[in-house]
């Protein structure tokens, strides 16, 4: 039986990665790493912490997606393999879990959609994969 007073490890990590519209007001989020592969037009270098532009859907499927609402289930299936087996996946679960000792991470995106965005993808794959590990 688990002590009340110790804190879930899951309900943690599900907690203290969040995603962001990098165009939202600034609040406490924590750690701010863009996701996108192309810099926002008017977004200051100090709205964010890290940029991994190598994290982010390739060039081909960006621009495949193109943000069409009927395609996002699709895409969704494309970038979580390109998560599989993208050589910089390490680096970030590295880099999520040295932040998530001590402050919320939070992925930053440009798109216009809340609900359909590289970062809830990349959100819940880092969240599936940091409860493996």
């Amino acid at each position: 039986m688990k002590p009340h007073n110790l804190p879930d490890v899951k309900d943690k990590i599900l907690e203290s990665v969040r995603q962001m519209n990098i165009k939202d007001k600034d609040s406490d989020d924590g750690y701010r790493i863009l996701v996108d592969r192309i810099w926002p037009r008017g977004i200051v270098k100090s709205k964010v912490d890290l940029w991994l532009k190598d994290i982010a859907p390739s060039a081909e499927l960006r621009k495949w997606y193109d943000h069409v609402n009927e395609r996002y289930c699709p895409f969704k299936i494309l970038y979580t393999k390109e998560l599989n087996v993208n050589e910089f996946t390490l680096e970030f679960i590295n880099i999520c879990k040295k932040h998530l000792l001590y402050e919320n991470v939070t992925l930053l995106y440009a798109a216009h959609s809340e609900k359909e965005n590289n970062a809830i993808i990349l959100r819940e794959w880092i969240q599936n994969r940091m409860l493996l590990l």
